[in-house]
């Protein structure tokens, strides 16, 4: 499906919350896709129409706000792409036949000096459009009002060919830039779309089953448990939850949601359940997605970007007095020109953002998607590394091997009362239990209820059926049990045997009374230790495991890993505590799968959500998600990181020591405006095209 998209340049006049409810408006009316507003203060809407089009841009005049144009998709990349191109090819072309005519006719080239002027003005009349409104009206001169006073000067001093060379250029270098940013936002975009959603809709027999999203209709219902994401938008019919709005609203207070209250495609379910009503189905979440992620990728500067955009906005006004000086000492305008054709900003500020948006992109092509260039700088800067353990240093496949019962309940029994209570649970041991019973062809029950105790366990309300006795179920950790005040003393040796064996011990009760246990193993992943290596070797100094299983289970994998230090029994609220203690002194990176390590996440300097169990939750806490089941992505990512930085420290020592010296050549008399420009541009050129060779040295997987 095609789709219109509205650019619009949101007034600053806007405040955050008016902001917030520009965009939740937006996204109510019929047929809007997605609405953001990114951190430049455009808004970008999509909508499946160009009625609903219409309907946005007349809800817009109440805001005195008015669409820039209609562009397909990703078409501002590509404008943009043109739009240098167009502007290299003719003051190219423009340049060599200036040349060409100097050369045959020396006489004609001094008498076009009109011609020469017009034609220099015409072809430059976007920089000189962008300089005069950065010095006017924005009162904050830029490169662009440096090139544009170049231009006149070469045209007053009657040599106009020879900004020529500066506007073809600059536009090449310009063209790098966009072009590595298209291609970072397509690597996202491929990315982005290999993550099919799906929902658990009720068929018409009144059953859950997981379909994908796109295969909803209007009128559907559909239900979401603790931890997932509402991927309609819709009306609740059944429940009550607490529901996570940050994503459409701006608001980080989670909100309850009960009958008959409106939610959302793309936010989530923190605790709780919620039965919907389907109001709006197509592609809202996955484009959404992909818009809100990449605009967010791209807007979310690196401090070291920050720091460039600022330097080079105080040495623009530098190079005018630098000119100012040579003239008033020298009266040579030859070396005026000389100081106005060289600068740094565009150096500085063009090879930094290529740098930040060639390694997005590469992480990207890797499987990697890193949600802002501030996350490349803060990782290039960690030294402890804290890693969940299920589902995240194991494979999170994990298999029961073995179960125990008593006397009141058979196998069978003991694992249907689990996979009925575990049904909708995304943590690892549930999908263990969830395979053995469907392995052995049995029928889950139902069940009426659920109540997920982080951390511990589930509880769960039964109906009777002819396989099972109904009634409250219990399944979680000795330590659920005990504070549920159900005795389990009699597999408290089962128990010790299967822990010294590394496994996780689940145990299952109903109406008060243990009924048995499930010996669950979940090896470690393939690579993981191998991983572990690389990052020391990478600079890392502390690696930290963090996990809610047994000291025993912990040790046992520490030692097998070589893991520095560990944290057994650990509930979600302690390991953001945790984190947060390592976090004075130290550059954490935490590395998790699940809901109990979204806090954590989030508290990390920077947050990684890892595994192919990964949950919604742990997404969005992340700062960087892993899309393949591969701990070598860690390092790979760690080293791209640093490389990146690495690349933009060289590039700001080649641009500062190559425009220094021109600029002294400059003044000294030593060069011609023409050679200056060259340098200068060159220079350039030459540090975007090592920014550049980050993305090219990326191979997709």
């Amino acid at each position: 499906m095609k789709y219109t998209k509205l650019c619009i340049k949101v007034s600053g006049g806007l405040t955050k919350p008016q902001k917030s409810l520009l965009e939740a408006k937006l996204r109510s009316l019929p047929d809007v896709v997605s609405a953001y507003i990114n951190d430049q203060g455009i808004l970008q809407v999509a909508c499946m129409t160009s009625k609903s089009a219409g309907l946005v841009v007349k809800y817009l005049k109440a805001f005195r706000i008015s669409p820039r144009e209609n562009v397909p998709g990703n078409a501002e990349l590509k404008e943009e792409i043109s739009k240098n191109m167009n502007g290299l090819l003719t003051s190219a072309v423009s340049l060599a036949g200036l040349e060409l005519v100097k050369r045959i006719s020396p006489a004609a080239f001094c008498g076009m000096y009109a011609a020469r002027s017009a034609l220099v003005l015409i072809i430059s009349r976007n920089f000189l459009m962008s300089g005069l409104k950065s010095l006017f009206t924005d009162l904050r001169p830029n490169a662009d009002t440096l090139t544009a006073t170049a231009v006149v000067a070469s045209v007053l001093g009657g040599r106009p060919e020879s900004s020529l060379t500066i506007i073809m250029l600059s536009n090449a270098a310009e063209l790098l830039t966009v072009y590595t940013a298209e291609k970072t936002r397509s690597h996202i975009s491929r990315m982005l779309k290999l993550d099919q959603q799906m929902a658990w809709k009720i068929d018409a027999e009144g059953r859950e089953v997981k379909v994908p999203v796109e295969s909803l209709q209007i009128g559907d219902s559909v239900c979401v448990h603790t931890g997932e994401k509402i991927s309609v938008d819709g009306r609740v019919t059944e429940g009550k939850a607490s529901v996570d709005q940050s994503s459409i609203t701006g608001e980080y207070m989670p909100v309850e949601k009960t009958n008959d209250d409106v939610v959302y495609a793309g936010t989530i379910v923190k605790s709780g359940f919620l039965r919907i009503l389907v109001e709006k189905v197509g592609d809202q979440t996955a484009l959404s997605r992909i818009v809100h992620l990449v605009e967010e990728a791209h807007t979310r500067k690196a401090p070291v970007q920050s720091f460039a955009d600022k330097i080079s906005t105080m040495l623009v006004p530098l190079s005018f007095v630098t000119a100012g000086l040579v003239y008033g000492v020298t009266k040579d305008w030859q070396r005026v020109l000389n100081m106005l054709f060289i600068d740094y900003s565009c150096g500085l500020k063009l090879s930094t953002s290529t740098a930040i948006s060639a390694a997005i992109g590469r992480a990207a092509s890797r499987g990697v998607l890193i949600k802002g260039g501030n996350y490349v700088e803060s990782l290039s800067n960690i030294d402890t590394v804290v890693l969940d353990k299920t589902g995240t240093i194991t494979a999170g496949r994990p298999v029961v091997v073995e179960v125990e019962t008593t006397g009141d309940a058979n196998e069978q029994e003991v694992l249907l009362l689990a996979a009925a209570a575990e049904y909708h649970s995304t943590h690892p041991l549930a999908t263990a239990i969830l395979s053995r019973v469907k392995e052995a062809g049995w029928q889950i029950p139902p069940h009426d209820s659920t109540e997920t105790i982080v951390g511990r366990g589930i509880k769960a309300y039964l109906p009777q059926t002819e396989a099972i006795e109904g009634g409250l179920v219990l399944v979680g950790s000795s330590a659920f049990m005990n504070e549920s005040k159900v005795s389990n003393e009699i597999f408290q040796t089962i128990e010790a045997k299967h822990r010294e064996q590394g496994r996780n011990v689940v145990y299952v009760a109903r109406k008060g009374q243990v009924l048995g246990v499930l010996a669950i193993s979940d090896p470690i992943r393939p690579k993981m230790k191998k991983s572990i290596n690389k990052l020391r070797r990478l600079g890392i100094d502390e690696v930290v495991m963090l996990t809610g299983d047994s000291k025993k289970v912990a040790m046992q994998t520490a030692s097998n890993l070589g893991i520095d230090s560990y944290q057994a029994e650990v509930m979600p609220q302690d390991k953001a505590l945790l984190v947060a203690r390592m976090q004075r002194g130290s550059q954490v990176m935490m590395i998790g799968d699940g809901i109990n390590d979204a806090p954590a996440l989030a508290f990390a300097d920077v947050g990684v959500a890892m595994g192919g169990s990964r949950t919604d939750v742990a997404v969005e806490a992340a700062d960087i998600t892993i899309n393949v089941d591969d701990p070598l992505s860690v390092p790979e990512t760690l080293s791209l990181a640093k490389q990146t930085m690495g690349i933009i420290r060289q590039n700001f020592a080649a641009t500062i020591t190559i425009n220094t010296a021109a600029i002294l050549l400059g003044a000294m008399g030593k060069i011609n405006p023409l050679v200056s420009a060259l340098i200068h541009n060159m220079a350039t050129i030459g540090v975007v095209l090592n920014s550049t060779r980050i993305l090219i040295k990326g191979n997709s997987r």
